[in-house]
């Protein structure tokens, strides 16, 4: 993923346009994962550092090494940093890259769900456990079996079911797997070729596991077709996220290289889910990552940007705005800076 030109940008100006502020600003924080438990909105963001190495298109300068949980009372109070919630050396399995991670609630338990790179370099999802929403959070001794890639996004459904989606390319290696099987030898497809799309499983009863082998999530087009690898406004490229409104299932996700958030819509958890349009228009930094989450009532677009760093692509902070709906249950695209 090359640098981005910052050169041209007046941040003090871009600050004064941008529609939200970080939420903190004392840590650099990112792919911020939302929820509300127990009347409370808690934010399970990665955790940003300068660990000095340099940039390439596998993300290897985006060595984060813990993470920490954001809480907040309600959507105007303060954000509240509760420290420390896991640590990679805490993670048996785990040597490093602690990218973005989502949680779950279920019968007073928390449960966090994160990716990291193994001792040979190769991406697996693992899972830790908490009394707290906020932690601290004891991570399972493996990963969870048949789980790979990274940006894992669990989702509870009406009937009480929790399902994982998950993957991203490039540095997130989902190029490199067919039908769940690791080949170094597999490549990203060719601009004809039908695109790769992410991945879903339903989870065990004791949140610790898949109950099944992870299905292709399909993302269509307008008229029924999978969309195309070339098509790199609206294939899916990392970042999935999953939310329920009006009778019907929002699957979103970031285009990766075009800096798009984008969604589909579908009768059910696992698809097909149908292209819908933008939901954010590209922020300051090479990534966009989110999640939806409603709270009393109305809905939130939690995201980041880089703007706090002044443009560098892997120190970012999160931030949040409303979304708002039409009347055909559309989600309106937002600008992230005024013009």
């Amino acid at each position: 993923m090359p640098e981005v030109s910052i050169e041209h940008i007046d941040f003090e100006e871009l600050n004064r346009k941008a529609i939200s502020q970080p939420l903190v600003k004392h840590i650099y924080t990112a792919d911020p994962s939302a929820h509300v438990f127990n009347g409370k909105i808690y934010i399970y963001p990665s955790h940003d550092i300068e660990a000095g190495i340099p940039f390439d298109d596998l993300g290897s300068h985006f060595a984060m090494e813990d993470y920490h949980v954001i809480s907040m009372d309600s959507i105007s109070s303060e954000a509240v940093d509760n420290g420390v919630a896991l640590q990679v050396k805490d993670v048996p399995w785990a040597e490093r890259q602690m990218w973005a991670p989502d949680a779950a609630h279920k019968d007073g338990k928390y449960y966090l769900y994160f990716p990291a790179k193994k001792a040979d370099d190769i991406f697996q999802i693992g899972v830790a456990v908490a009394d707290s929403p906020v932690g601290p959070f004891v991570a399972e001794p493996l990963p969870i079996e048949g789980s790979y890639s990274i940006d894992p996004a669990v989702f509870e459904d009406k009937d009480g079911s929790f399902y994982m989606y998950f993957g991203g390319l490039w540095g997130g290696q989902l190029q490199s797997y067919r039908n769940n099987q690791y080949s170094a030898e597999n490549q990203e497809p060719k601009a004809d070729e039908v695109a790769l799309n992410p991945l879903v499983a339903k989870l065990s009863d004791d949140m610790l596991g898949f109950a099944e082998a992870p299905k292709e999530v399909l993302i269509l087009d307008e008229n029924g077709n999978p969309l195309l690898a070339g098509d790199t406004e609206r294939r899916f490229f990392e970042a999935s996220w999953m939310h329920f409104y009006q009778g019907k299932y929002y699957f979103s996700y970031s285009t990766g290289d075009t800096h798009l958030l984008c969604y589909a819509t579908g009768d059910n958890p696992y698809g097909p889910f149908t292209y819908q349009g933008r939901i954010l228009n590209p922020v300051v930094g090479w990534t966009t990552h989110h999640s939806i989450c409603e709270v009393d009532g109305k809905w939130y677009l939690f995201y980041h940007d880089s703007s706090l760093s002044e443009g560098v692509t892997h120190l970012r902070s999160v931030k949040v705005t409303e979304i708002t709906y039409d009347v055909e249950g559309k989600i309106q695209t937002i600008e992230p800076y005024i013009h």
